[in-house]
């Protein structure tokens, strides 16, 4: 027979044990009930994310579950572009982008579609067009085929990206060389009849530079005296933490505001790491060789580093904040530093730093920076 301190014993340890339980599971509720960055600024705009296969088919469960907490927007990052989703004239792959709007749907994201027209990453059938009717032809069965198939389910479009030069002129494109600067007109119209309810946006670099920006501006009106509907202006913010811009920045949103748009921020990061003296804007076409001096931190970030890019972000978003009225979305451009494009350019092989989660997904001083504001209805 059990003595009775015995059985004592137990009913304490069954007691400690339940607390313990309890005390964890009241742990995980309020962690939930914290909620992430999406939450902290439901009241100001979107917080986005721009995702690749991995993150669309939800391979890594600690990379879906940081998705979710933290971020009610989302974009393709690559596989929407031209040479993927339509590699040939006559053959579209939808694989990977009727998943990435399925996972919006989902979860009742705000959906994103990136990019109906761009001068890179180009299928190169697409390239090697010289007849202006043909490269129409083209145009108006791309959109048509990718707006009209997506039609009510993503709510907005990059329809044209990085048609500008640093000056502010128009870019050499392929659609430029054959169509002339009609194809800009005629891009967004296509778009906006292919899908009356999607927001159409411009999407750059650069375009908060003030040369840039005149450019923009200038292009914008005129396609707006031409009768077309253009929704936003997305500024990608591909920032050096060596100093960001703040004051082009907010004359940037207010300028564009101005102009009746919607103000996004569409891929944002900050890079850590120096870049060569030469480097133009965000052209991903460019490359450069490396060297130590170029991948300083290739182990880890230092701690005041770390703490240098909280304050750059948390200076950034008190600017966002400003002017929440006429910002709608901030979308970074990854949800960790390791899945960053950032590693891989403009010099391939680097260890970069630019996000606000780590490479184990882990929330960094940056994103702590970012919480502590108080974002007030």
């Amino acid at each position: 027979m059990k003595s009775i301190k015995f059985i004592q014993f137990l009913a304490i340890t069954a007691l400690l044990l339940a607390g313990c339980k309890e005390e964890t599971a009241q742990q995980e509720a309020g962690a939930q009930e914290a909620g992430g960055l999406k939450d902290a600024y439901k009241d100001a705009f979107y917080i986005g994310a721009a995702i690749n296969a991995d993150q669309i088919n939800e391979a890594d469960p600690k990379a879906a579950a940081l998705l979710l907490k933290e971020f009610n927007s989302i974009t393709p990052e690559n596989h929407m572009k031209w040479m993927h989703i339509q590699p040939g004239p006559d053959s579209f792959d939808f694989a990977l982008p009727d998943k990435f709007v399925a996972l919006g749907e989902k979860h009742g994201m705000n959906i994103v579609g990136h990019t109906l027209v761009w001068h890179s990453q180009l299928a190169p059938f697409v390239e090697q067009i010289k007849d202006a009717a043909e490269m129409e032809a083209a145009l108006t069965k791309h959109i048509n085929t990718i707006v009209g198939r997506y039609k009510g389910r993503v709510n907005g479009w990059d329809v044209v990206n990085e048609a500008l030069n640093e000056d502010g002129t128009l870019r050499e494109t392929p659609f430029l060389k054959t169509m002339g600067e009609g194809y800009l007109e005629k891009a967004f119209k296509l778009a906006a009849a292919a899908d009356p309810e999607a927001e159409l946006y411009y999407n750059d670099y650069n375009i908060e530079q003030p040369a840039k920006r005149a450019g923009c501006i200038a292009m914008i009106k005129k396609l707006q005296a031409a009768g077309v509907k253009i929704d936003g202006v997305g500024i990608q913010g591909h920032w050096s933490i060596a100093g960001l811009p703040y004051e082009d920045i907010e004359k940037s949103v207010e300028e564009f505001s101005a102009l009746g748009l919607k103000v996004h921020f569409t891929e944002v990061d900050i890079t850590m790491l120096p870049n060569p003296w030469d480097l133009k804007g965000a052209e991903v076409n460019q490359n450069f060789p490396g060297s130590p001096y170029m991948n300083p931190y290739p182990d880890s970030l230092p701690v005041a580093k770390q703490e240098e890019q909280a304050v750059a972000y948390q200076r950034l978003f008190e600017l966002l904040l400003k002017h929440r009225d006429k910002v709608e979305r901030v979308t970074f451009w990854g949800i960790g530093d390791g899945n960053s494009w950032l590693n891989g350019w403009p010099i391939k092989d680097r260890t970069n730093y630019p996000l606000l989660f780590d490479r184990n997904f882990e929330p960094k001083p940056a994103y702590n920076s970012v919480m502590e504001l108080k974002v007030k209805p």
